[in-house]
């Protein structure tokens, strides 16, 4: 008898020799060697519940000493098998059988071609515990898209901040917007090498680094014949490159949408997501395609290989299989968020800089510079491996800033008003 045994990665053939005695136990015992979940780690059931994330409700096979043909099993019947994330053994099992084919190679089992197969699966939980946003810089970043470009076309910035070690929870501290062209479906990102060079140089001062991606989706975004989309592929392809980049595995990426009511009103939501290991794997592996058209169906992400998604053979994954959600929360960081924010259009002027200062005359001076975007305007008349270090230590520590630097900002923006 022919059992097919389903889990979340997917469905397996299991053959029972001799149906008419065999018991759960035996059939536990044939899973392990099959699909290489060991027996005390598996969860049996006839019931497709258990493999719903709250599956309390299924009834379990938990008698190994039950026999098979009590439970009304016949060829070809399904059994949901369940395990913990890491219980599957990475290592395939062993082939029944090779034969000799000739010059050309070693005929394949069937066992080998299972072996070969990627499997794409839904992620449990993330790496990421939760991502805490500076409540100023979010807000400035959606103010902008809300006001200055209504949604209409999508933007995007790299988020900065600090990965707790203990709790692995990620907290951003301020967004850098890179110069960028938006469009209701793709923003493209127009990587200034100098100039991101100065923003880590800030960040690394501040004790800070990069920690995610956030972009914004625009109202009119195209839409799938086949239903509503959390990613599209392309967002998905962005996400997973920068991820992939990023190089630590609390990356994240957020998501800000204008959620539209039946009576009109719109309301701003964030929306926080890791992409998934498998996700990340498939692109470094060149599995994921990255060549992606317009008639492409913006739900799926297409691969340049079959896959196993869903338990069924595929060369197009739905994108939802490939987010993990992180839970987002929002705090008050260390930094101000007064400044004009750079790359929105118009280069900001050199004139912003003494006019900031000039409104936080009753505060320090550590604290009349503690804003990232005035930091990257002044760095770039700064050495970024000498005065952008011990500037940033000031106020990283807010301390006093030698009174060298403190003229060198406060003359800057005279003195380059004057040459112009």
């Amino acid at each position: 008898m022919i059992l097919r045994i389903r889990s979340r990665d997917g469905t397996d053939r299991i053959t029972v020799p001799d149906p008419a005695t065999a018991t759960v136990g035996d059939l536990q015992r044939l899973i392990a060697a099959r699909v290489t979940v060991p027996v005390p780690l598996q969860r049996l059931s006839l019931d497709p519940a258990l493999l719903l994330p709250s599956s309390a409700s299924a009834a379990l096979l938990a008698d190994p000493a039950a026999p098979l043909s009590s439970l009304r099993l016949s060829n070809g019947s399904f059994v949901y098998l369940s395990y913990p994330p890491d219980a599957r053994s990475s290592q395939p099992p062993p082939p029944k059988a090779l034969s000799a084919a000739g010059s050309f190679g070693k005929k394949m089992t069937m066992d080998d071609l299972i072996a070969r197969q990627i499997r794409v699966t839904r992620q449990e939980a993330p790496l990421c515990a939760a991502a805490s946003f500076d409540r100023d810089s979010a807000n400035a970043f959606q103010l902008h898209v809300a006001e200055s470009l209504a949604f209409a076309t999508k933007r995007a910035g790299f988020l900065y901040g600090r990965v707790d070690a203990d709790t692995k929870e990620v907290f951003v501290d301020f967004i850098y917007e890179p110069p960028q062209v938006g469009t209701e479906d793709v923003v493209q990102l127009m990587r200034d090498a100098q100039e991101e060079a100065r923003v880590d140089a800030i960040a690394h001062g501040l004790g800070m680094r990069r920690v995610g991606l956030v972009f914004t989706q625009a109202v009119g975004r195209k839409t799938s014949d086949t239903g509503e989309y959390t990613m599209s592929n392309r967002e998905v392809l962005q996400a997973t490159e920068l991820q992939a980049e990023g190089g630590i595995p609390e990356w994240v990426t957020a998501i800000v949408k204008l959620e539209v009511g039946d009576d009109g009103s719109g309301d701003v939501h964030f929306e926080a997501f890791q992409m998934s290991e498998i996700c990340v794997k498939l692109f470094k592996d060149g599995v994921l395609e990255t060549e992606i058209g317009d008639k492409d169906d913006p739900r799926l992400s297409k691969m340049r290989k079959e896959v196993v998604a869903g338990g069924k053979d595929t060369m197009e994954v739905d994108n939802d299989f490939f987010l993990v959600p992180v839970k987002i929360s929002d705090h008050q960081g260390p930094l101000s968020t007064g400044f004009p924010i750079e790359n929105r259009g118009n280069p900001v002027a050199m004139s912003a800089l003494k006019s900031h200062l000039d409104r936080a005359k009753h505060l320090p001076f550590v604290k009349r510079i503690s804003d990232f975007h005035l930091l990257l305007l002044v760095a770039a008349f700064l050495d970024i491996k000498a005065d952008v270090p011990a500037l940033t230590a000031c106020v990283k520590n807010q301390s006093v800033v030698p009174e060298g630097y403190q003229l060198l900002i406060e003359s800057l923006a005279v003195i380059i008003q004057g040459i112009r």
